[in-house]
């Protein structure tokens, strides 16, 4: 079932809330991202709390698909008490930075407004794209995601890692898959 509510959601979380202290590193996109590669179907092992997830209760994935104009189709789904929800929108690339994109899940009708885009950074990628971990400037979201349904524990706790050097508080920090 797909539900406008999921986009609205996602809009409004996005908007109201509230970043943690800075940190002593700044937080970085991957200097390098093909799209080609990153493009196709992503599970979600854990994420930072945000409103627009409260009813997901597991078999969290998000797939991305290029667009003709250079723009990336983001498809999110996950499963509820009530059976699926999903939500669609549209990534672009920041010019000049390869590993940031902006989202919007609003109608696009309301694309020229710039609060409707949301900053999407990959803060982290494996070589071979079999994992990524997705955040933002302000460290108030936070995805690690994983070809697989599921994660090492050992692998889990590296990229926790590396998103704790980043600044990014994670003891409210939500595991959604299996870890092995």
């Amino acid at each position: 079932m797909k539900l406008r509510l999921f986009s609205a959601l996602a809009v409004a979380g996005l908007l109201a809330s509230v970043p943690p202290a800075s940190a002593a590193e700044p937080v970085r996109a991957v200097a390098d991202l093909d799209f080609s590669r990153y493009a196709g179907t992503w599970h979600e092992i854990a994420h930072l709390p945000v409103s627009f997830q409260k009813k997901c209760l597991g078999d969290i994935t998000a797939t991305y698909a290029l667009r003709d104009e250079g723009k990336v189709s983001v498809v999110n789904r996950c499963r509820t008490a009530d059976g699926t929800i999903e939500a669609e929108g549209v990534a672009r690339p920041v010019a000049g930075a390869p590993g940031k994109l902006e989202v919007r899940f609003a109608p696009a009708w309301l694309s020229w407004l710039p609060m409707v885009w949301a900053d999407y950074w990959v803060i982290a990628l494996d070589p071979e794209y079999q994992w990524a971990v997705v955040g933002e400037p302000d460290r108030r979201y936070l995805w690690i995601l994983s070809r697989a349904p599921t994660m090492s524990a050992s692998q889990l706790e590296t990229l926790k890692g590396r998103a704790e050097a980043m600044g990014y508080e994670l003891s409210a920090l939500q595991v959604m898959a299996p870890v092995n």
